[in-house]
């Protein structure tokens, strides 16, 4: 066993007891059934199940069984690893921007246990195939985590028009379906997806965005757009499709999850949702709850992303919406880009920006500012997530997966290629000095840096 002594957690100092292999575990009488932790069981790695470590204990003063490992932790916070449900590897296919073993580097050191990878890959995921490629690659370059949950393209090619052969894919690895960032047109199709995914036990995920009133546009529509002479986006063109959604999902009786939420607009739909008893989740980014569309004034193209960043009125919504579990997940949409291609004019560059080695630093500074807590992030970035997405996740209670990590609140260290874990560095964030980073990490009880 390991016992981690003195360490912060939700503003108390607290130890934390862990088992560390199978022996142990039977010692403490825990049991052990695939279902548990996930339908894909095979995708995790040996130190999840029988011979992974889980929690024994956390709470103030702990004594240290016999044999047992003692590390002190004074000054470290002590958080659950995070899930992220919305990212982008870029493997296969474009692996110059990201593959799948550094985007997997960028979630370890970022503090996470699960990842699920949108299907934007060149060639799409769109086939049984590339779900078995991308699990392959992941479990033999990160064996003991962070694992890899493959999301199915809804449609072949992402064009909208047929179907993908969802049951396959389901087999093969995939418990979630979106079309990703390019917009379904076709309510017909939404529905089928919908429902077939529903059948399979597969959660539909939608990057809500009405194409026509977005079509050509790079941020968001207002005096700023006006001022650059940028064509922008208005925040109804967001809030349209998330009420098409909200009501399919309604009328079917079928979950949906909405995608990195940007404004109040798609707030107040989802809130009167759920108060009827819609089963409609949805999520944000750190940057929508930091930035808003100033950033990308003087032509930023690092704060080019999509949806785009709104006005201050919205990041306040959202920063409530965090607060009062409105918005159920925190994501990045890690989007990974070459600096080459955030060089060029705005009207050129893609959308995104490379948000695994950043998100907590960046939420913990919203902690230090009184807009968050450390609850606030432990519910919307593990706890809500596990649940929704049906993964293994660490709610410190005897028998939960030993999935956990230590952060350092006064590391002090500047935004740069050199300082990050993933191949790319296009962020608004670039050249800041931020305070905090993970120091370590554990999976399955498994120290895995």
């Amino acid at each position: 066993m390991i016992l981690f002594k003195n360490a912060a957690y939700l503003g108390k100092t607290v130890d934390l007891l862990i088992t560390e292999n199978a022996e142990e575990n039977t010692k403490m009488g825990f049991s052990f059934a695939e279902d548990d932790f996930h339908k894909h069981y095979q995708n995790y790695g040996s130190n999840y199940g029988k011979q992974g470590g889980r929690i024994v204990e956390l709470k103030e003063n702990i004594t240290a069984p016999e044999n047992c490992t003692v590390i002190d932790m004074a000054g470290k916070v002590l958080f659950p690893s995070l899930i992220d449900v919305h990212v982008h590897f870029r493997d296969p296919g474009m692996e110059w921007k990201e593959d799948i073993n550094t985007g997997l580097e960028a979630a370890l050191h970022g503090g996470y246990s699960h990842v699920f990878c949108m299907a934007n890959t060149s060639p799409v995921n769109d086939n049984a195939g590339i779900v078995r490629y991308m699990l392959e690659k992941a479990r033999n370059t990160h064996p003991h985590g962070p694992f890899l949950h493959p999301v199915a393209a809804a449609t072949l090619g992402l064009k909208g028009e047929a179907l993908t052969p969802l049951g396959e894919m389901a087999e093969a690895g995939c418990t979630v379906v979106s079309n990703d960032g390019v917009p379904l047109t076709s309510t017909e199709i939404v529905r089928r997806v919908m429902e077939y995914g529903s059948d399979l036990d597969m959660l539909f995920v939608d990057h809500c965005e009405d194409p026509f009133l977005a079509r050509g546009a790079h941020m968001n529509e207002g005096k700023l757009s006006a001022k650059l002479g940028v064509k922008g986006q208005p925040d109804i063109g967001e809030a349209l499709q998330v009420g098409r959604d909200i009501m399919l999902s309604e009328y079917l009786q079928i979950p949906v999850h909405i995608c990195h939420v940007s404004c109040r607009k798609s707030l107040d739909l989802i809130r009167r949702a759920k108060e009827r008893g819609v089963d409609v989740t949805a999520e944000t980014c750190p940057h929508y709850l930091l930035l808003d569309e100033n950033a990308i004034d003087n032509y930023n193209t690092n704060a080019k992303v999509n949806p785009p960043l709104r006005v201050w009125d919205d990041v306040l919504a959202m920063r409530e919406g965090v607060k009062s579990g409105l918005i159920d997940c925190l994501i990045t949409d890690h989007a990974p880009h070459s600096a080459q291609e955030k060089e060029n004019p705005l009207d050129m560059v893609p959308n995104g920006i490379s948000g695994l080695d950043t998100a907590l630093t960046l939420l913990w500074k919203l902690v230090g500012e009184g807009v968050l807590t450390q609850e606030d992030i432990v519910r919307a970035y593990t706890v809500n997530p596990g649940k929704r997405f049906k993964v293994p996740y660490n709610s410190f209670a005897k028998g939960d997966v030993a999935d956990f990590f230590f952060f350092d609140p006064s590391f002090e260290w500047v935004v740069n290629k050199e300082n990050f874990h993933s191949k790319s560095a296009n962020t608004p964030f670039l050249g800041q000095t931020l305070k905090g980073r993970v120091c370590t990490h554990y999976l399955g009880g498994k120290k895995v840096f």
